[in-house]
Parts: C-alpha cells; structure tokens; sequence
C-alpha cells in the first residue's frame, strides 16, 4: 500500500509574470521546499509563509531556498521574473489535496 509522497518540479516565469501560487494554500498532509534561481543581480524574491490569519515574507537572492512547513501558506513575488524548483513530501498521493486560503483571509 502505498503511504509516502515525494514529487518534485521546476516553474520558470516568462516576463512579465513575478508572482507564483497565487491564490496561496496549504498541504495540511505535506511539507514543500524551494530553491530560487534565475534572479538577476540585486533583484529579489518575497517569499510570504506562515499561517493565513498571521503571515512573513522572507527576502531571498539567487539560488537560495525555504522550506515550507504544512500549516504554512506559500506564494512569492519577486521585483522580476525568476525560476525556481519545488520539492513537495508527506504521507499521501493526492496532489489536489490541498486547501486554498481566500485572499480576504490573509493578513
């Protein structure tokens, strides 16, 4: 019976996109890692995490990465496009499941 997930993929953002999971959500089941890479000299991304009702943002540079617990909402901005790849692991198969955070929830 299978138990575990381990999936993992790589998001490239064409000009003029910056942000990337946006509507946020959460993995209640699954933690999710990323590492930023593509970003040009002094640019920057914000990575917001946390719980929906008390969120951060973390400033990341080129070829930094975060890790993202599974209470945590994730989503980025960055002041121009980037790349990055996303590393998701926990105890079930389903990608969809998943619970999406309303923007008027988010503070």
């Amino acid at each position: 019976m299978k138990s575990c997930q381990l999936v993992m993929g790589m998001t490239l953002l064409d000009k003029p996109s910056i942000w990337n999971s946006m509507p946020c959500h959460t993995h209640p089941r699954r933690i999710e890692a990323y590492f930023y890479f593509d970003i040009p000299g002094d640019d920057i991304v914000f990575h917001f995490m946390g719980k929906p009702e008390e969120t951060r943002h973390l400033i990341l540079r080129n070829e930094e990465a975060i890790l993202s617990p599974s209470w945590s909402i994730h989503t980025g901005v960055g002041t121009f496009n980037y790349s990055f790849i996303w590393g998701m692991g926990g105890e079930n198969q389903t990608f969809t499941d998943m619970d999406a955070v309303p923007m008027k929830n988010l503070m």
